[in-house]
């Protein structure tokens, strides 16, 4: 079965290739661009045929919101890089990471109610200034969080490798698999099993944070039509449905990054390989999160 391995990992170094150095992001963002405007010229025509009273237009509507979010997730976006990225570094089960994409993707919704909510109602906010703060202030501050987490990743990854080597030099014993040596009877640092079961609260938080601080523009588009229409309800229900659809994609995205994994791991002849092969796929992620995101930053300094 090891083929199938290497052939999988072949399959996504050559994606990521084509996305990054051929132009295949342009190419998927124009086409994601092109057809997220397809899709709110939509939901403005169902909205219109609601406010005639048209209520049968509302099925089709918020079937549109969840398109929508599929749609926009497939495009360039900070979502995809966070969840593919963590999901290559950190040894995170499919399952659970594909809860995580679920929970960034309704946090990203909600936060776009909340915001949008607040500077209709309170500041008084039209179109114009929402879209300038999303994209001219979230977007910046979302960008460099990001390159945060990646840098974050990088550095747990090394402090973990230098853990590795002061174990290896400082006790020259012979350890069975599970980790106990042989010698002196005790476990001189966890074990890959016991490392991967280790998951805290904060690396939820970073990176549901850093999806959800940036409210999707079609959330906002969204939103504001029908306050303006007075059917806010409709659009609130149509933003956590477009959450629904973008957790859809970056659950695909998730699935496929845990496989590259666990393929790249399928390679190792023995715990400790395993174990440098999961330091390495950490540092490898974090760098590549935190360069891509400068990549994103940069020109909206």
């Amino acid at each position: 079965m090891r083929w199938i391995a290497v052939a999988f990992l072949a399959l996504v170094v050559a994606l990521a290739i084509w996305l990054w150095m051929y132009g295949g992001t342009d190419v998927v963002g124009r086409w994601a661009a092109e057809t997220q405007r397809d899709a709110q010229n939509a939901m403005a025509r169902s909205l219109r045929a609601l406010r005639a009273g048209e209520w049968g237009a509302l099925a089709g509507l918020w079937g549109m919101c969840l398109a929508y979010g599929f749609v926009h997730a497939a495009g360039p976006g900070h979502g995809k890089l966070v969840i593919g990225g963590y999901g290559f570094g950190v040894r995170v089960t499919a399952a659970r990471l594909a809860g995580l994409a679920a929970l960034s993707s309704i946090a990203q919704a909600l936060f776009a109610i909340v915001l949008v909510s607040i500077a209709l109602a309170l500041l008084g906010w039209g179109r114009e200034q929402l879209t300038a703060l999303a994209d001219r202030t979230m977007a910046p501050l979302s960008y460099a969080m990001i390159a945060g987490v990646g840098i974050w990743l990088v550095s747990r990854g090394l402090r973990k490798a230098v853990r590795l080597r002061r174990a290896a030099t400082t006790h020259d014993h012979d350890h069975g698999d599970d980790g106990v040596c042989n010698t002196c009877g005790h476990a001189h640092a966890p074990t890959v099993e016991q490392a991967a079961n280790v998951r805290s609260w904060r690396d939820v938080v970073a990176v549901v944070a850093v999806i959800a601080i940036r409210p999707c523009t079609g959330a906002v588009f969204l939103l504001i039509l029908t306050y303006a229409l007075g059917l806010y309800w409709v659009g609130i229900v149509g933003v956590i449905v477009m959450g629904l659809g973008t957790a859809g994609l970056t659950a695909i995205v998730a699935a496929a990054a845990v496989g590259a994994r666990e393929s790249t791991l399928a390679q190792a002849a023995s715990a400790r390989s395993t174990a440098l092969l999961l330091i390495g796929a950490e540092i490898l992620a974090g760098a590549v999160i935190a360069l891509l995101s400068f990549q994103l930053l940069l020109p909206l300094i």
